[in-house]
């Protein structure tokens, strides 16, 4: 799907004064990134690291493990492409709503694919070769807290996480270390959306040396740049430096949805800083042309997600004042 995203501002041809479709974090890049990034500017004269392996080594480190458990990414769509590729013509089944660049990638590798219900889940996927589940999902900001359990009794079943959003949610932690014990499990993380560089494109796969093997046997080289890897480098360099204020973003999402209240829109419980809405009045992709032609503001029509209606809508939280804004501009589609 190389439309139809979040974040495509870029589209629209005028400034957006908020941007809730997009659900990486409002707050910016961790202090001193950008000065990092120009002190080692010359890197770009240069070739980078084939499969930047000094990044894989220090994300290792960072978790205790081989770097042949790790392999870097650039960002997690790379990572999902690479593993349709590695595992191309298997049977897989897609945990939906989510989302679409699972369906997108298993379809270009011939995969079958079939579809199981979040609220079923892990029913109808006993007989599946691979399972892409996003945890916590996306579009609804939900989580599924009992993966090791499923994991551990379908040992035949490649369980595919996708933890692009495990930063923003004290709901549940990553299963990452569940990548020590077993094989049938591959964890995607992302760097660009608690560090906000989505336009760097870095993220990161953690899981057994054996499955490490072979997507790296699929992998191009030269794949994530010098900048990129540089933002990571600082990243888990800062680690204790960088904490993201996810009790204060969680509270400011509580108010949000409480200033919401008299929106003609239906809001979904999410654990997460951005959440699933309906709206109750024409549909989602109405909706966001009223808020972008009279606002200025952006929401995501996702009512291109598998399953959803065309009234479904997502929002991200951001700052009190803007999300004031979009509780304003709500407050005038209710009279359209």
């Amino acid at each position: 799907m190389l439309q139809g995203h979040g974040d495509d501002g870029y589209l629209q041809g005028k400034p957006i004064l908020a941007d809730f479709s997009t659900n990486v974090y409002h707050g910016g890049a961790p202090a001193g990134l950008k000065e990092h990034l120009f002190e080692h500017w010359d890197k770009v004269q240069r070739y980078p690291e084939v499969i930047a392996e000094s990044l894989a080594e220090k994300i290792a480190a960072h978790y205790g493990v081989s770097d042949q458990h790790i392999l870097v990414t650039n960002g997690s769509t790379e990572s999902i492409y690479l593993i349709a590729q590695a595992f191309r013509h298997k049977r897989s089944a897609i945990v939906i709503p989510s989302f679409a660049e699972y369906e997108d990638a298993c379809r270009m590798h011939g995969h079958q694919v079939e579809f199981v219900s979040w609220n079923d889940f892990p029913a109808g996927t006993e007989h599946s070769d691979l399972v892409f589940i996003c945890n916590p999902n996306n579009p609804t900001g939900t989580v599924y807290t009992q993966l090791e359990q499923v994991i551990k009794a379908n040992e035949k079943t490649l369980f595919v996480v996708d933890e692009a959003f495990i930063e923003f949610t004290l709901s549940f932690t990553s299963v990452v270390e569940l990548a020590k014990k077993y094989e049938n499990l591959i964890v995607m993380r992302s760097m660009t959306k608690a560090y906000a560089i989505p336009g760097l494109r870095l993220g990161y796969i953690v899981a057994a040396p054996s499955v490490i093997s072979l997507l790296s046997s699929e992998k191009l080289p030269w794949t994530v740049n010098a900048m990129a890897m540089e933002a990571g480098h600082f990243i888990f360099d800062h680690l204790d430096e960088i904490t993201l204020p996810l009790s204060a973003i969680l509270k400011d999402k509580e108010d949000f949805i409480r200033g919401l209240t008299l929106a003609p829109i239906r809001i979904y419980e999410s654990h997460t800083h951005f959440f699933l809405a309906e709206t109750q009045i024409q549909n989602a992709a109405r909706l966001k042309s009223f808020l972008l032609d009279k606002f200025n503001l952006l929401i995501r029509d996702a009512s291109n997600f598998r399953a959803l209606s065309p009234n479904h809508i997502r929002i991200a939280t951001l700052s009190p004042v803007k999300n004031q804004m979009l509780i304003t501009a709500l407050s005038e589609w209710k009279h359209i």
